[in-house]
């Protein structure tokens, strides 16, 4: 399999070295991450420029960054680490008060800094104990630092309630819903569940699974796992809108490059090293989408500008076609506008792109020793060639 002119042996290194270049222009002053890098002409190589800043992306930075080597750390950060960023997060964190942000810095500080943070898992255990509901993404990160921090500190408690949480939210579908419980979304909305709403329960089921010996975490996950494979389009489009009732796409776009190069492999591989399903087609189908898709030929990858580009998505009014799609299928499953794709084309590229879809591309094949077995064997355990 070929991605573009280059093979994926030339490719995957490729791209991870234009996200350890991009990510220097995102770094900010006093460790911290800008918000996004926005095109400034909107068209390749018409430069960018770096706009407001995130705490949850800096902890994904910090993670996808601790599997480079020290020297290109400092490279990217001005001098600093990963673990000094890991560490500056916490710090942010514990005002913040934000779950997702306390989830992925208390993972971050974990697994890049090697430290536990009492603290941060204080406010987890109390978001997650709260009566109020909790988003799926940021349960399932609570879950997987938990795991990560567990031989340095207590953490079964985040543990025990995430994981009900995840499992009482998971549909028959085997589909997460984007808030749990899935009830107190509204009407329109309590049906749907994005792709990061699966990826992320993925991920952390496997590790339980693989951390606990827990079965019925790897049901769950490979459940999830073989839903979001089969609706997959013939492009490899990882879609972005799901019914969770019946398992069915309620609105593809936009389609993320990050879920092709980064969120679906990190999770995908997670399974795979958990004794899951074998997803390895899949995803090498998904990356061949970054360098040729069927909904526009404008490059996504900018070498001149040290990115590639956010997403495809259709040119209409902000996000009329997901309203639609979520209100059409809310009153009956199955139901979509006739002729969407027509009226509302996918063919505009996002001239952006986020520090976290850099520090996570980092991360799924850093983590995984993709990127240095393709450079020392020219081979990889992926079958992409």
């Amino acid at each position: 399999m070929r991605l573009d002119s280059a093979t994926s042996a030339d490719r995957l290194p490729q791209l991870c070295d234009l996200a350890t270049e991009g990510l220097k222009r995102m770094i900010l002053p006093d460790l911290r991450v800008a918000h996004t890098m926005r095109s400034v002409g909107n068209r390749n190589g018409s430069g960018t420029t770096a706009e407001g800043d995130n705490l949850r992306y800096a902890a994904n930075v910090a993670q996808g960054l601790g599997w480079l080597p020290e020297q290109v750390q400092r490279d990217v950060l001005g001098g600093w680490t990963a673990i000094d960023l890991a560490l500056n997060c916490v710090e942010r964190a514990r005002i913040s008060g934000e779950p997702g942000a306390v989830a992925l810095s208390a993972w971050a500080a974990a697994e890049t800094a090697g430290v536990y943070t009492p603290d941060l898992f204080a406010i987890l255990a109390m978001a997650l104990s709260s009566p109020t509901a909790i988003h799926t993404v940021p349960c399932a990160w609570a879950l997987t630092a938990a795991l990560a921090a567990r031989h340095l500190g207590d953490t079964s408690e985040v543990q025990r309630l995430a994981t009900a949480k995840l499992r009482q939210g998971q549909s028959a579908s085997g589909l997460f819903p984007h808030v749990l419980p899935s009830d107190s979304a509204g009407w329109i909305r309590r049906h749907i569940g994005s792709f990061a709403d699966q990826v992320y329960p993925i991920q952390a089921l496997s590790r339980l699974s693989a951390a606990n010996g827990d079965r019925e975490a790897l049901r769950a996950a490979n459940a999830c796992a073989a839903r979001i494979v089969l609706l997959q389009g013939s492009a490899g489009q990882w879609w972005w809108h799901y019914d969770t009732r019946d398992g069915q796409v309620v609105e593809g776009y936009p389609v993320y490059s990050v879920h092709q190069h980064a969120m679906a492999p990190m999770a995908l591989l997670d399974l795979l090293d958990a004794g899951g399903v074998d997803y390895r087609a899949a995803l090498a189908k998904g990356l061949r989408w970054i360098d040729n898709r069927p909904e526009t030929k404008q490059p996504m990858v900018s070498e001149a500008d040290g990115t590639i580009w956010r997403k495809v998505g259709r040119s209409e009014p902000s996000k009329l076609a997901r309203k639609l799609g979520a209100f059409t299928t809310a009153v009956s499953p199955g139901l979509h506008v006739p002729y969407i794709d027509t009226v509302l084309p996918a063919d505009k590229v996002d001239r952006e792109c986020r520090p976290y879809e850099f520090g996570w591309m980092l991360y799924a094949w850093r983590s995984h020793g993709v990127i240095d077995q393709l450079r020392r064997t020219g081979s990889i355990r992926l079958r992409l060639d």
